[in-house]
């Protein structure tokens, strides 16, 4: 593992800042020089698909591809990358000693995407009506998961960053009801203009899941999240955010891969055998949560000690 940054904890400010904003950037994770070396190397690594854990034929979408999620459960780099201990100290700051990563998946936006709806994520069962993670009744307060999601390539104003709204995170404050199921429309992918901007969301128009249809998010309060290449945002995806379009027709692909997060307390899928959403289906008969930090105490979750290629999640204590 390269570990070109010091892995310190939080400061106690930045703790209390991010319970209050529901975020906190930049987090240096890589110094720009070595992540921009990282990825020259690591994405044509990925090309090599023979020991990812889901099917890519059965899980080609849209803009999108479910086949890709979790790739740390096969790649070298991105199986250190969830545990890198810039990050692990950071999600240990805020969830506790015995943490997860229960899912990674890539957000890339190509030059001329549309940017992405304005949402918040609690159970994760907005595309199929299904939770994917439920935290334990006594501790419902906290709700959704801890993304930490890793610029790899420049994210600015004009190549889609990332928006949020300060102080909306927290499930007593979901604007969206993710029991309803939105109507997966791939054909609208670019294509739909909201209030003046180009937004959309991967083939779903998020609007169909909020409680009050006239309801509008408070655009006006939003801050724009700019991360050079290694630097990342850690945010509660109950937080209200969403993404810029990419108008910057002459520069790269804006790439940010997100690690989830959740304590050892919550239960990831349960009773769910295959993941449905996007077009797509993946199986999870050979998925397995990753343990970041500390140890499982509980047992309610698979666990995966070592990628599909045989390296050991490096878990700190």
């Amino acid at each position: 593992m390269t570990e070109t940054i010091a892995p310190t904890a939080p400061s106690a400010e930045d703790v209390a800042k991010f319970h209050e904003q529901g975020f906190l950037a930049p987090i240096k994770v890589y110094e720009e020089d070595e992540m921009r070396r990282l990825w020259r190397r690591e994405r044509l690594r990925l090309a090599d698909r023979s020991a990812a854990v889901y099917s890519e034929e059965s899980a080609q979408a849209g803009n999108t591809n479910i086949a890709n999620y979790d790739r740390h459960l096969d790649s070298t780099f991105l199986a250190d990358h969830v545990c890198h201990p810039v990050i692990a100290e950071h999600v240990k700051a805020i969830l506790g000693p015995d943490t997860l990563c229960w899912r990674s998946e890539f957000f890339p936006k190509y030059p001329g995407d549309e940017g992405t709806d304005w949402h918040q994520a609690d159970t994760f069962a907005f595309a199929s009506g299904k939770p994917q993670i439920v935290w334990p009744p006594e501790h419902k307060e906290w709700g959704g998961t801890l993304t930490v999601w890793c610029a790899f390539t420049p994210a600015t104003l004009e190549t889609a960053c990332l928006q949020f709204i300060p102080g909306t995170h927290g499930y007593w404050k979901m604007n969206y009801d993710e029991t309803k199921e939105m109507t997966y429309q791939p054909n609208k992918i670019n294509e739909a203009e909201k209030d003046g901007i180009f937004r959309g969301f991967y083939g779903y128009d998020y609007r169909q899941l909020q409680k009050d249809p006239n309801w509008r998010p408070p655009e006006e309060k939003s801050v724009p999240i700019v991360l050079r290449p290694g630097e990342a945002v850690m945010f509660w995806s109950t937080l209200m955010h969403a993404s810029k379009p990419h108008t910057a027709l002459d520069q790269e692909m804006r790439l940010g891969f997100a690690g989830r997060y959740v304590p050892n307390i919550v239960n990831i899928y349960p009773d769910t055998e295959d993941v449905d959403e996007y077009g797509g289906i993946i199986s999870l008969k050979d998925w397995g949560a990753v343990q970041v930090t500390g140890e499982d105490k509980i047992g309610n979750n698979r666990i995966r000690t070592e990628t599909t290629r045989g390296h050991r999640f490096p878990t700190r204590p």
